[in-house]
């Protein structure tokens, strides 16, 4: 029996088939009223409600605005996820691990597929990374968005996992399932429907080979989405900024009003429009009490104002500089103001590389174990990120030269330039290139001659002292 994503499992108690965990780890998927949906829907900017004020705006304007949109929420999350470069593994002292590391790195196409990794986690709250050997023997780290992935946690433990199971779907609608397990891997091939017929293989590694990336600060609560807090802000400017173009629409231009006029009827006692008025058209009348006049335009400031004030707290709620949103940016804020001004949204990235940061590792170690190599257990690794923090070029190249004044190696201050490791490795044989050139320049400068009339003489011996004679001559006197 299939369970649908999001509900409960058809048997009560832990998992012990094939099956039975299938089950269970399908209705963790998210169904599709699952927060982590409308966040993603957020993020892409299709969260248009058309809110208006009154229903009948609604009747009239929904076909003009159908397609409008002013959604920061997408800004949010980029100003974060694009920080979060990973740049190197480091593993002290041993030789050679950032190297394999790149190789499994690159293999995957992971500079590219990283960040896409970190933006699911941080739109939904989960993304997940699948380590698996290649048909060559090689590890392949594939990326799994949340809701083609569940996973189950030992009890007690906020890391390792008991199993994992990953549903895909193909072009033609027909779904493939792979159980892991620390003791099997289960298979359903792509067109069977019935999951009691997959195959079942001892798993090599030991391990669940399944790494989850989750955005979170606590420890009693799920992973979640940082759009959390910002979802409610953003659809009070939604429906500002809606009332605001109403507004336009009916009170921006002043109305105009007479008095004193006879109205007319038309045939069903309805009154008749005595004027077509227009930007370009003059009022007249022959009734000389008639008086013209016209009400006051609206003033949309106030709209402006109160969207300003919301932009501002979501500001503070996502720890995005002002700067981001153009909140009062009649002056453009200097480089000093910008650094200061970004200090929380830098905190708040360097909080998620501990986080993920921890996750690569633990992707890095699982490589290593389907190479059968020791470094599977390199507890501690560590994982390089790029600078969050923008600064001018000047400013950090002054900040390093003073580093090298205390002796810092020249690599780690390549390293903090935001030179990638292959560069660094360029920079390395660059340097041996260099070296080995200057010597053979060497050898074909000129070399100093000694005079030919010199080379036949003997060293001289420096004449010795005499002090030992005159004091012995002193004491023969006495």
């Amino acid at each position: 029996m299939i369970v649908p994503p999001g509900s409960h499992t058809a048997f009560i108690g832990k998992p012990t088939k094939p099956g039975e965990w299938l089950s269970y780890l399908y209705g963790k998927i998210p169904g599709p009223g699952d927060p982590s949906r409308l966040y993603s829907q957020y993020y892409e900017g299709e969260q248009q409600k058309l809110a208006f004020s009154q229903m009948r705006y609604k009747a009239a304007f929904a076909s003009v605005f159908e397609q409008w949109r002013d959604n920061f929420c997408g800004m949010i999350v980029d100003a974060t996820n694009e920080r979060l470069h990973v740049d190197s593994f480091r593993l002290p002292g041993q030789e050679g691990t950032d190297a394999d590391a790149r190789t499994f790195w690159q293999r995957s196409c992971l500079d590219a597929y990283s960040t896409s990794v970190h933006l699911e986690a941080l739109i939904t709250g989960t993304s997940y990374v699948v380590v698996w050997a290649d048909k060559d023997g090689e590890p392949t780290i594939t990326p799994v968005s949340s809701d083609r992935m569940a996973v189950c946690y030992k009890a007690g433990s906020l890391w390792e996992l008991e199993a994992a199971a990953r549903f895909e779907m193909d072009a033609w609608g027909r779904q493939q399932v792979t159980l892991w397990t620390e003791e099997y891997v289960y298979e359903v091939a792509y067109g069977v429907t019935e999951w009691d017929q997959g195959t079942l293989a001892p798993n090599p590694l030991g391990l669940v080979p399944v790494v989850p990336f989750e955005n979170r600060t606590r420890l009693s609560s799920k992973p979640f989405s940082d759009l959390v807090n910002c979802v409610p802000i953003q659809d009070a400017v939604n429906k500002t900024v809606m009332d605001a173009l109403t507004a336009s629409e009916f009170a921006a231009f002043p109305q105009r009003f007479v008095t004193g006029l006879e109205i007319q009827e038309d045939s069903h006692g309805n009154p008749i429009e005595p004027f077509n008025v227009g930007s370009d058209k003059l009022l007249q009348a022959e009734d000389p009490n008639a008086k013209f006049g016209s009400f006051e335009a609206a003033n949309l400031q106030n709209y402006v104002t109160l969207v300003d004030m919301l932009v501002q707290h979501l500001a503070t709620v996502s720890r995005v500089p002002s700067h981001y949103f153009l909140v009062n940016s009649s002056n453009t804020p200097s480089g000093e103001a910008i650094i200061s001004a970004e200090a929380g949204l830098v905190a708040k990235v360097r909080e998620k590389m501990l986080h993920f940061g921890e996750a690569w590792e633990r992707v890095i170690r699982l490589c290593f174990a389907v190479k059968r190599d020791k470094r599977k257990d390199a507890f501690e690794m560590e994982t390089r990120w790029r600078d969050p923090e923008y600064r001018t070029e000047a400013q950090h190249i002054d900040a390093l030269l003073k580093l090298k004044q205390l002796n810092v190696p020249e690599e780690v201050l390549w390293s903090e330039a935001g030179f990638s490791s292959t560069q660094i490795q360029s920079f390395r044989e660059m340097r041996k290139d260099d070296a080995k050139a200057a010597a053979e320049v060497q050898k074909l400068a000129p070399q100093p001659q000694m005079n030919p009339a010199q080379q036949d003489q003997k060293p001289v011996k420096p004449p010795q002292g005499n002090s030992g004679n005159a004091n012995r001559k002193i004491n023969e006197a006495k």
